[in-house]
C-alpha cells in the first residue's frame, strides 16, 4: 500500500466546515455526545470523523466514496451560498440540503468493505487526550481499534458513558436506566413534594422561578435587587421595580417588590453595571462600588430575591377551520404567596446538612484559588456548595441521598451487574444535568424562548447577578427533564452507532465497530500500557494552551459525581478534587505567588506537550502519522505546541484550516475570536544532523504561505482566521528543514541566542506575508502602493479582528509584522490599553479633545480620523474642503488609506441594533469617510460594497 496518507495530499475543507456549522448551528439537532454531559472545546464530529478517515487512507483513494463516508451526500457549499443568497434578499430557500446532517449518517455493508479493502487492517487509533470524546466516538464508527485517554476523570467518565457502554450493552442498558429512574424519582418526589406543593395549580404550572442576587445598600440599608436589566422575554416583557421607603433611609423593611410589564419602557434601569451598583430607592439613587458589593458577599451578608415566575397556562384557541383547541403558552406573573418557602426550606435544609456532612452526602470541600475559579472566590462563595441556593442545594442533596438509597438496596440484593453499574453511571449524569441547570450560575435567556441557560455558557465561573432554577418536580421539567434528556441521549448514540445489541458486536454485522475501545485515565505522557511502536495512526485534539481550565471547570462536576458515579467506579474518584498539578495547560494558578507566574506557565505547557508528543512518538509505528486538531490565536500557543512537535522528532507533512464554530456561538459571537480548527499531520522525522540555515528557509516559508492563502480565503477564511490558516504551511516548511540555524546574528539577542530559530519565526514570516497579501487585497485601486506603518496597523486590526477590542499580546505580534512600536508609536495615538485588551480608538476619541489640524506626516490615519470627525461635526462639505485645501485629494497615499479604510470599517447599515459603543463610533467614522469618497473620490477608487465585517 502506498504509505502516503489521504489527509497529507486532499481534503474537501470548504464541505467540511459547512458541515461543521450545520452540526453545531442549530441547538434543537446536535449530536447526542454534545448534550450526554457538558464538556469544553468538543471539536465537531464531522471534523473529527475527516481527520480519522483521511488519516486512514491512502493518497489515493477515491474522494467521492470518502466524502459518501463521511456523511455528505451533495455540495454543501452551493446550497450554504443559496441559503446566504436568499437571506440577504429577505426570502428563504426552501430546497435545503436534500441529506441529513453528517453526523447522522450510519455506515452501510457497502461502505465497511470498501474501508477494509482501502485502509490498513485493524487498523488502530489512539487519541492521548481524548476529551469530550469526539474522536473516539467516530473512530470507533468508522471501524477502527480505538484506544483514547484523559487525565480528568470527568472526561473519563463521560467517554465511557459515549463509547463502551452503548457497544457493550445496547438498548439493554437504557432499560436499566429507565428501571433506575423509576425508583429514584419516587422516593425523590416523596421526600421534596411538601416543599413543592405549589408546583401545578389546575391550569397554571410555574416552570422557572427567577432570583436575583441582593444586597442591603451601605447608604440607606435597603434591600437592593442587582440584575443589569430586567428583560424576561424577546417580547419586551420585563419587571419593574416598586421600592418600599419605609421611614426613610436606615430604617427597617425597606425591601422591593417588582411588577411584570410588557414593554422596554415600563420597565426599570439595570441595577448593575460593569460590577458596580446602583441603589433603586428614590430617597437615595446612590452609587455602590463593587468593593463595597464583594465585600458584603465575602461577609456572608448577599442574598437573592424571586423576582419573576414563568409559568405555562393552558388557554383556549380555535383552529384554521373554527374547531375549539387547548393549549399551553408560557407567560410571566410576579412571585406570589406561595412562592415563598424559605423560611421552611433553610429549616431542613440545616437539619439535613448535619447528617448529610456525617455520610458526605453534599460537596464539602473548599473552592481552591485558581484562574477561573477567582471570580467566584471574590464575591464570597468558599465552598463547591455556596454555587446553589438553599433551595437548589436541598433538591440536589436530597437527589443525591436517594441515589446512595436505591444504590445500597441493589447491593444488598446483589443486583450490581455490569449493566446494572452502567445505569447508575447514567443516572449519575443525569443528576448532574439537573445540577447545571440549576445553580447560581445558570441563567434565563431572555432573547430567546429557550428558558434556562446551563451553568457554563462559556468557558468560566463569570459571576451571575440574577439566576434561573428550574421548578424541580413538575412533570416533564427538572429532574424528569434532565433524566429524559440523559436518555434521548443514551438512545441516539446506541443508533449512531449502528446496533441496538446486548453484547460486544461481532464482525460480520453491517455497524464497523469491532469492540469495546479502551479507555484511560492517566498523564498523557505515560501511556504505558501501550507497547512501543505499534499504533497506526494518532489524531488528537490537545488542550489549547491557556483558553480552557478543564480541570478547573470540571470541579464543578467532579465534587457530585465522586458521590454518585464514584460509589460506582471509585478508581477515578481517588482525589480531593481534580489533578492541576499534572494538566497540560498554561495556568499561572500554578505559580501563584511566584515572580513570573504568567512565563512559568507557558512554559510548563510548552514541557508536557513536548512531554505528550514524545510519547506519541514511542506507541507510533515508523510508518504512523499523528493528526492534531488544534485551535487557538495566540501566536504563542502556536510557538508552544510546534516547539513540542519539532523537539519530539516529529515533522509537518500537511495542514488544513477547517471554519468549525457555529456562527452563533457565545465564544465567538461580536468577538476578536478565532473560528477556525487547524488540522497538522505530523510523521517521526528521521535522524538527520544536517543543518538547515533560516536565511535560505524563510524564502520557502513566504511562498508556500502566498500560493496557499488565496486558496484558504477562497473557502472561507476570514480575519484572523486567514493568519492561522497561513501559520500551518510556514510550520510545515519549518518542520521539514528542522535543526536550523542563522547565518546573521538576531538583531538585539545576546549570546548563543543570536543564531537561534524557533516555530516563532515561521509564524511571524506567514504573518507578515499575509498582511502584505491583504493590504494588496484592501488598496487594489492603487496597484503596488503600501501604507505608512501606523495606518497598516489601524487597517490590519480592523480586518483581523473585525472589532474595536482585541488581546493586546495579539496587538503586539501585529505591530511586528507592520514594523511599528506598539507602546511608542500606537498607544495612545491610535489604540489604547485596558487590561489584557487593546482598543481602537475612533475619530471621536482622538479629535474631540484636540483643535491640532494634522498634516499627514505622522500617519495617514490621522488625516483621515480628521476628515471623519469633521463630516460629522460640519459636514462633507467640510471635511472635502480641508482636503482639496492641503492637497490631499492628489495624494496617493491618502486615497490608498482612504480605499482602506473604507473596506475594513463596519458600515452602520447592515446590522444597526448590534453597532453600540466603540462599535457605533467606528460605523459614523464609516459612515462620514463614504460620504466624502461618493462626493469627491467615487471615480478613483472602487466602492467599498461592504455590508458589515463584523
Amino acid at each position: 500500500m502506498n504509505d502516503k496518507r489521504l489527509i497529507e495530499d486532499w481534503l474537501p475543507i470548504d464541505k467540511i466546515g459547512v458541515e461543521s456549522d450545520r452540526e453545531r448551528g442549530a441547538s434543537s439537532a446536535l449530536p447526542p455526545i454534545y448534550y450526554l454531559h457538558t464538556w469544553w472545546a468538543r471539536r465537531p464530529l464531522v471534523i473529527s470523523r475527516a481527520a480519522v478517515l483521511a488519516s486512514i487512507l491512502p493518497d489515493d483513494a477515491d474522494h467521492g466514496k470518502f466524502l459518501h463516508v463521511l456523511g455528505i451526500h451533495g455540495d454543501p457549499v452551493e446550497t450554504r451560498r443559496l441559503i446566504d443568497q436568499a437571506v440577504k434578499a429577505g426570502t428563504r430557500y426552501k430546497k435545503g440540503y436534500g441529506y441529513d446532517r453528517s453526523f447522522k449518517y450510519v455506515l452501510e455493508k457497502d461502505d465497511v468493505d470498501w474501508l477494509l479493502d482501502n485502509s490498513v487492517h485493524d487498523q488502530t487509533v489512539v487519541d492521548p487526550t481524548g476529551g469530550g470524546g469526539s474522536i473516539p466516538f467516530e473512530a470507533m464508527r468508522l471501524g477502527t481499534n480505538v484506544s483514547t485517554n484523559d487525565l480528568n476523570p470527568v472526561s473519563v467518565l463521560i467517554m465511557r458513558a459515549t463509547l463502551s457502554w452503548p457497544v457493550l450493552f445496547g438498548n439493554n442498558v437504557a432499560l436499566e436506566f429507565i428501571q433506575l429512574v423509576s425508583r429514584l424519582l419516587v422516593k425523590l418526589k416523596e421526600k421534596l413534594k411538601i416543599f413543592f406543593t405549589h408546583e401545578k395549580t389546575n391550569d397554571n404550572i410555574p416552570i422557572t422561578f427567577l432570583w436575583a442576587r441582593t444586597i442591603p445598600c451601605p447608604h440607606c440599608s435597603g434591600m437592593v435587587p442587582l440584575s443589569p436589566h430586567w428583560r424576561i422575554a424577546p417580547d419586551d416583557t420585563g419587571v419593574r421595580i416598586v421600592p418600599y421607603e419605609s421611614d426613610g433611609p436606615g430604617s427597617t423593611g425597606r425591601i422591593c417588590t417588582f411588577q411584570i410589564v410588557d414593554s422596554i419602557k415600563e420597565q426599570s434601569e439595570g441595577t448593575v453595571s460593569r460590577g458596580n451598583g446602583i441603589c433603586p430607592y428614590p430617597d437615595c439613587r446612590r452609587a455602590i462600588s463593587g468593593d463595597d458589593i464583594k465585600e458584603t458577599a465575602r461577609s456572608g451578608n448577599m442574598g437573592e430575591q424571586l423576582y419573576a415566575v414563568a409559568y405555562k397556562k393552558q388557554i383556549t384557541t380555535r383552529t384554521k377551520t373554527g374547531k375549539l383547541r387547548k393549549k399551553w403558552v408560557k407567560q410571566y406573573r410576579k412571585p406570589e404567596l406561595q412562592d415563598y418557602n424559605a423560611e421552611s426550606i433553610q429549616t431542613e435544609l440545616e437539619e439535613k446538612l448535619q447528617e448529610w456532612d456525617v455520610f458526605d452526602t453534599v460537596p464539602g470541600e473548599n473552592i481552591p484559588m485558581g484562574n477561573k475559579t477567582t471570580e467566584l472566590l471574590r464575591y464570597g462563595m468558599q465552598k463547591w456548595r455556596d454555587l446553589f441556593s438553599p433551595r437548589q442545594l436541598l433538591c440536589h442533596g436530597t437527589s443525591v441521598e436517594v441515589f446512595h438509597d436505591i444504590l445500597d438496596e441493589d447491593r444488598k440484593n446483589n443486583n450490581l451487574t455490569d449493566i446494572r453499574k452502567a445505569a447508575y453511571g447514567y443516572l449519575a449524569i443525569a443528576l448532574d444535568a439537573a445540577i447545571t441547570y440549576n445553580s447560581r450560575l445558570s441563567t434565563w435567556d431572555s432573547s430567546s424562548n429557550r428558558g434556562v441557560r446551563n451553568s457554563f455558557p462559556r468557558h468560566d465561573y463569570g459571576f451571575k447577578w440574577s439566576f434561573a432554577e428550574m421548578a424541580p418536580l413538575v412533570t416533564g421539567l427538572g429532574y424528569e427533564w434532565a433524566f429524559n434528556k440523559t436518555l434521548d441521549s443514551l438512545k441516539e448514540l446506541i443508533s449512531l452507532i449502528g446496533s441496538s445489541q446486548n453484547a460486544k458486536l461481532d464482525d460480520d454485522v453491517a455497524s464497523p465497530v469491532k469492540r469495546e475501545p479502551i479507555i484511560t485515565c492517566k498523564s498523557a505522557d505515560n501511556l504505558d500500557h501501550i507497547q512501543d511502536g505499534i499504533v497506526d495512526v494518532i489524531v488528537m485534539d490537545p488542550p489549547y494552551y491557556d483558553n480552557v481550565m478543564y480541570a478547573e471547570l470540571s470541579d464543578f462536576f467532579y465534587v457530585w459525581l465522586k458521590r454518585t458515579a464514584g460509589l460506582i467506579f471509585p478508581e477515578l474518584f481517588k482525589l480531593n478534587l481534580t489533578d492541576k498539578e499534572n494538566e497540560a495547560v498554561a495556568n499561572p494558578a500554578k505559580f501563584a505567588g511566584q515572580k513570573g507566574a504568567l512565563a512559568m506557565a507557558h512554559q510548563d505547557y510548552e514541557n508536557r506537550m513536548a512531554l505528550i508528543f514524545e510519547e506519541c512518538k514511542r506507541i507510533l509505528k515508523p510508518s504512523g502519522i499523528m493528526t492534531i486538531m488544534f485551535m487557538h490565536k495566540s501566536t504563542g500557543a502556536w510557538d508552544a505546541v510546534s516547539k513540542g512537535i519539532i523537539k519530539a522528532g516529529f515533522y509537518i507533512t500537511a495542514s488544513w484550516p477547517i471554519n468549525s464554530e457555529a456562527r452563533s456561538s457565545l465564544h465567538i459571537r461580536d468577538k476578536a475570536a478565532a473560528k477556525s480548527t487547524i488540522l497538522l499531520t505530523c510523521r517521526p522525522r528521521k535522524d538527520d544532523d544536517t543543518i538547515s540555515y533560516w536565511e535560505d528557509v524563510e524564502p520557502n516559508v513566504r511562498k508556500l504561505v502566498h500560493d496557499k492563502i488565496n486558496d484558504f480565503e477562497e473557502v472561507g477564511m476570514r480575519g484572523i482566521d486567514i493568519y492561522l490558516s497561513a501559520f500551518g504551511p510556514a510550520l510545515e516548511e519549518f518542520s521539514r528543514n528542522w535543526p536550523m540555524k542563522r547565518v546573521s546574528p538576531r538583531r538585539g539577542a545576546k549570546g548563543d541566542s543570536r543564531y537561534t530559530v524557533t516555530p516563532e519565526d515561521a509564524l511571524m514570516t506567514a504573518r507578515r506575508e499575509v498582511k502584505r497579501w491583504r493590504l494588496d487585497k484592501l488598496i487594489s485601486s492603487t496597484p503596488n502602493k503600501d501604507l505608512d506603518a501606523i495606518t497598516a496597523f489601524f487597517v490590519l486590526a480592523w480586518d483581523t479582528f473585525k472589532a474595536p477590542k482585541f488581546p493586546y499580546d495579539e496587538a503586539l505580534h501585529l505591530a511586528r509584522a507592520v514594523n511599528v512600536d506598539l507602546d511608542k508609536d500606537i498607544m495612545r495615538k491610535v489604540a489604547k490599553k485596558s487590561g489584557e485588551n487593546m482598543f481602537i480608538l475612533s475619530s471621536q476619541d482622538r479629535w474631540s479633545r484636540t483643535h491640532r489640524v494634522p498634516d499627514g506626516a505622522s500617519a495617514m490615519i490621522d488625516v483621515l480620523h480628521y476628515v471623519a470627525y469633521t463630516g460629522q461635526k460640519e459636514g462633507a462639505d467640510a471635511a472635502i474642503k480641508y482636503i482639496e485645501s492641503e492637497h490631499f485629494d492628489e495624494n496617493e497615499s491618502f486615497i490608498a488609506a482612504l480605499e482602506a479604510v473604507l473596506n475594513v470599517l463596519p458600515a452602520p447599515s447592515s446590522r444597526p441594533q448590534t453597532l453600540k459603543g466603540a462599535l457605533k463610533s467606528a460605523s459614523s467614522d464609516y459612515d462620514a469617510l463614504y460620504n466624502v469618497y461618493r462626493l469627491k473620490f467615487k471615480g478613483e477608487i472602487d466602492d467599498p460594497g461592504q455590508s458589515l465585517l463584523i
